[in-house]
Order: structure tokens, then sequence, then C-alpha cells
């Protein structure tokens, strides 16, 4: 307990929570149009910079090897764009309420959602890091569905505590990834929804599935729940839509579960055919995923360690081990 306390109150830490409360404050004060080209320009300023570019522009020769240059440039930027754009926006939800999100979501397969709950087994709505995948649990929650959302907590406990409020308030309950095996069988058991986000980086304890092509490490909590459980799978995305103002689409398409009584084949068919729908989703506005996360970074046992051809080295082991992934 001394040791979170100091972590919490650690100087750089306090700097970086009221930092964060102020450009919440000032994203909350300006009429939306206004945060969200706010937003658009602070990424695009970041991608100026250059942080995290070459991670950026690896992943896309990797996803899209075949595309021209000018093209991979051009989606690199608007990632940047769109990144600020959220950013702004949950800035600005911090201070809002559902009617909010309700107001700016369009879901999809509401009625397949609401059949699947009814068989009493709970459901797993499994997304990616694409479009607002916070409000893909926010746009449950709005409309009066319980939903527990898998997290990763933050280093600064002060933000990780903002962020947590932020979900509560919006009727998002949140369990730490420590706590997943304990929490959502029994959430699944309360006939609940959860949330997951799915395409992170699993190193040597994922399953290797394709990724636009190209293996990669993913976890497998997402499929050993439904099949242990009898819980219904869904895919599920918050895209958001072109055009003025702050909407999202936030679509969920039921993923057939197979039970073949091989676990270890069932589990890489689901986790496979979740991959390939977060990556159909993804070609529909690739500059809407996070490409800022090393995705392929762990290579199946006995494969090459180098990086792909024609793409640099990243820093090597060190620098990938001290990589953090965030949810």
């Amino acid at each position: 307990m001394a040791q979170a306390d100091a972590r919490r109150h650690a100087p750089r830490h306090r700097v970086e929570y009221a930092l964060a409360r102020t450009l919440e404050g000032a994203a909350a004060s300006l009429p939306e149009a206004m945060a969200d080209a706010f937003g658009r320009r602070l990424g695009a300023a970041v991608y100026r910079l250059g942080i995290r570019r070459r991670i950026v522009e690896q992943n896309l020769r990797l996803a899209f090897p075949d595309a021209p240059e000018a093209w991979r440039q051009s989606v690199a930027r608007g990632a940047y764009e769109h990144l600020g754009r959220e950013a702004a926006a949950m800035l600005r939800l911090a201070t809002l309420d559902a009617r909010a999100v309700i107001d700016r979501t369009i879901p999809k397969g509401w009625d397949e959602l609401e059949g699947a709950l009814a068989e009493g087994n709970g459901c797993i709505l499994v997304t990616g890091h694409y479009g607002n995948w916070e409000i893909a649990a926010a746009t449950v929650a709005s409309r009066g569905v319980p939903i527990s959302a898998i997290v990763r907590r933050q280093g600064n406990l002060l933000v990780d505590q903002r962020l947590d409020a932020t979900r509560r308030r919006l009727g998002v309950e949140t369990i730490s990834q420590r706590e997943a095996p304990l929490k959502v069988p029994r959430a699944l058991r309360r006939n609940r929804v959860v949330g997951i986000v799915g395409d992170q980086d699993a190193r040597r304890a994922g399953v290797f599935v394709p990724f636009f092509g190209v293996p990669a490490s993913t976890h497998r909590g997402p499929a050993l729940f439904a099949i242990r459980f009898g819980a219904p799978v869904f895919a599920c995305v918050a895209r958001r839509l072109p055009g003025p103002g702050v909407r999202y689409e936030v679509s969920g398409t039921r993923v057939p579960v197979p039970r073949t009584g091989d676990l270890e084949a069932d589990v890489r068919t689901l986790t496979a055919e979740l991959a390939a729908r977060l990556e159909a989703s993804v070609r529909q506005a690739p500059e809407q995923y996070f490409w800022f996360h090393r995705r392929w970074k762990s290579q199946p046992a006995g494969e090459p360690q180098a990086p792909a051809p024609g793409i640099p080295s990243t820093g090597g082991a060190a620098a990938d081990d001290a990589e953090q992934d965030g949810l």
C-alpha cells in the first residue's frame, strides 16, 4: 500500500494528472466542432514531430505491402489526426453523460445482441484498437445493458482513477486484466456483457493467427471464456462516421463458437475469425486503426526474429520489453 501511495503522489504523476484535467476542462469548454478541429490539428502536429512514426510506417508496410508509399503516408497522417480527434472526444465525454453517448452513436445488430442475452449466459463483445473502443462499451451501457470492460491499469494511478470514474459515470464497470480469470466468469453468470479489446500482442502466451496475412500473437482469453462458459461472442467496432459532427456507427455481429471437443483447435479457429472480422473493419477506414503499437512484435516459435524485408529494426529486445500497449 505504501508503494502504491508513493506512486500515486509522485511529482511527475501529479503534473501529468494536472495537465490531463486542464485539457479535459479546455475540451469541455469548447464547442464540439472546435474541440474536434483542435484534436485533429494536434494529431497532425504530433505526426510532424515524428513521435512513434517509424512504428506506424512499419506496421502499414506489413499490413499493406503492395500499396503505394504515398497512400501509406496519407493513412499514417490520418491515423495521427484520428487519434487527436478521439482524444478530444473522450476528454469531452469525461464531463458528459449517457445521453450524450446515445446522441452520438448508431447501433447496428442491437436486436441480435438482446437475443443473445436472452439465452442467459452473458455475452462477450470483442473489439480492437479501431475507431473509438471506449465508445463501443459506453454505447452498450448507455442503452441500459450492464457491461464490464477488461482494462489495463495505467501507470499513473491518478489518471487511472479519473478514467475509471469516467467509465463508471457512463455505466461501464471495469475489470483489470489480472482480475479477469476470476471476475469474467462471475460477470457472465450474472448475464452481463463483457467487453474485451483483443488485438494486443500476447507474446508467447498467445495464439498466432493471421492479421493482414501476417502471424500475430493474439490473446486466447475471449475464445476460452466463450467456449468454457457457453457465452455468445460478437465482433464489435465503433467506427467514426464521416461528415460534420462526432458520430459513430457501433456494430456487433455474432460469431459462431466452434465446439468440436478439441479445445486448442477451437480457440485457434475462433481467435482467427475474430481477427479476420477486425481486419475487415480496419480495411474500411485504415486511418482509424491504432497503428502505434507493435502488433506483430512477437514471432512464432522457430521463425526468424529479424524484421520483415524493407523494414528497419525498431530497437531490439530491450525496446520491445519496455513497450506497454495500453487498452
